[in-house]
C-alpha cells in the first residue's frame, strides 16, 4: 500500500490539471515514455491524484491558490534561454543539444569530487511528480507538473563538508549548438546559486521531466533545478557542474547588471524590478493578469529561511 504525506506546497493533481492532460499523462505512462527511469509508476500517480481531497483537508485548506494547469505546448514553447537566443521562440533550435549521454560534476567544498552519469544518479533518487507555480522576473507566469526528486537528495549524494554554505549550479555551455554563446557582453556560463538553507529546504526541486514526458532542451533538459519561490532566472537549466563554497557566489545576472539583480530574487508583488512593476504576472497560456503572491505563494514553507536577514536585498 502507498502511503503519502501530504505536503501544502503540493497543488493537488486532479485540481489543477486539465482532464485531456491528464489522459496523456497517463497514456505516456503506459507507453513507457522514458523507459520507468524518469517518472513515478502509473499506480503511484494514481494513488497521489486519489489523495487529493484527503490531502486538501488534512492541511486545512492552506494549499497555495489553485491555478489551471499551463497548456503543455505553451510552456514548451515560450522559453527563455539565452544560450540558444534572446527571443522567446528558441524551442526548435534547442533540439540541437544532445542531452545523451550526460553527466555532473561535484567540487569545491565536498568529501570527495567526482562526476556521475545522470543515469546513475537516476538510480539512487526517488523520482516523484510535484506541480509548481513558475514566475518570471519578467512578469509572467505558468503552472508546470514536474517531475524530479528534492534537491536535498542531490546535496546529500554530493556529501559536501561542514564548511560548505552555498551551492553554484552551472549551466552547459556547448559552442557546437548554442549559438548564443558568441554574444561576449554576456558573463557566460550562466551559474546561480543557493544557500545551504535554500538548497535543503523541502520545496526545492530537481527537475527531469514535465508533462509526463523528459524535460526537453528548451526547458533545460535533461535536468535543472526549479526553486518556484524565487524569481525563474535563479532555477539553473541543463546542469552540467555543482560546486560547493563558503562564499556567497555572483550570479550571472548580478555581474551583467547588479543594479537590478541580487543574490536572493525571492518574489515580491510589493518590490518593483527597477524598469517594471513585480505588483501582477501575466499567465502563459490564458493571457489574463492576476496579482502576484509574496515568495510566489511559497512562503509559509520558505519565509523562515530569512526571518534573520533583515538588512539584506531579498527580493531583488
Amino acid at each position: 500500500m502507498l502511503i503519502k504525506i501530504p505536503r501544502g506546497w503540493n497543488l493537488p493533481e486532479r485540481l489543477v490539471t486539465p482532464e485531456h492532460l491528464v489522459a496523456t499523462r497517463r497514456q505516456a505512462l503506459g507507453a513507457g515514455v522514458i523507459g520507468g527511469a524518469l517518472l513515478m509508476s502509473g499506480a503511484g500517480r494514481r494513488a497521489f491524484a486519489a489523495d487529493a481531497p484527503a490531502a486538501d483537508a488534512a492541511a486545512g485548506g492552506k494549499y497555495p491558490p489553485l491555478r489551471p494547469t499551463t497548456p503543455e505546448k505553451d510552456a514548451t514553447t515560450y522559453n527563455n534561454y539565452y544560450e540558444f537566443s534572446t527571443d522567446k521562440d528558441l524551442w526548435e533550435s534547442a533540439q540541437a543539444l544532445k542531452m545523451s549521454p550526460w553527466s555532473i560534476s561535484f567540487d569545491g567544498l565536498v568529501d570527495k569530487p567526482r562526476t556521475l552519469g545522470l543515469e546513475d544518479l537516476l538510480k539512487q533518487v526517488p523520482l516523484e511528480d510535484r506541480i509548481y507555480r513558475h514566475r518570471c522576473v519578467e512578469a509572467w507566469s505558468m503552472v508546470v507538473p514536474w517531475t524530479g526528486f528534492p534537491m536535498a537528495k542531490l546535496i546529500a549524494l554530493a556529501a559536501p563538508t561542514s564548511a560548505a554554505k552555498y551551492v553554484v549550479f552551472q549551466t552547459v555551455a556547448d559552442k557546437k549548438t548554442m549559438p548564443g554563446l558568441r554574444q561576449p557582453w554576456y558573463p557566460w556560463p550562466y551559474t546561480d546559486g543557493l544557500t545551504m538553507a535554500e538548497a535543503t529546504n523541502d520545496v526545492a526541486f530537481i527537475v527531469t521531466g514535465m508533462y509526463g514526458k523528459p524535460l526537453p532542451p528548451q526547458n533545460g533538459g535533461p535536468i535543472r533545478i526549479h526553486v518556484p519561490w524565487k524569481y525563474g532566472f535563479k532555477s539553473v537549466k541543463s546542469v552540467i557542474k555543482v560546486t560547493f563554497t563558503d562564499t556567497q557566489p555572483v550570479n550571472f545576472w548580478q555581474k551583467l547588471q547588479s543594479s537590478e539583480y541580487g543574490f536572493w530574487a525571492n518574489v515580491n508583488p510589493a518590490v518593483p524590478h527597477p524598469r517594471w512593476s513585480q505588483a501582477t504576472e501575466r499567465v502563459l497560456g490564458t493571457g489574463d493578469r492576476v496579482p502576484t503572491m509574496i515568495y510566489n505563494g511559497y512562503g509559509e514553507w520558505v519565509a523562515d529561511i530569512y526571518k534573520d536577514l533583515t538588512k539584506e536585498r531579498l527580493f531583488a
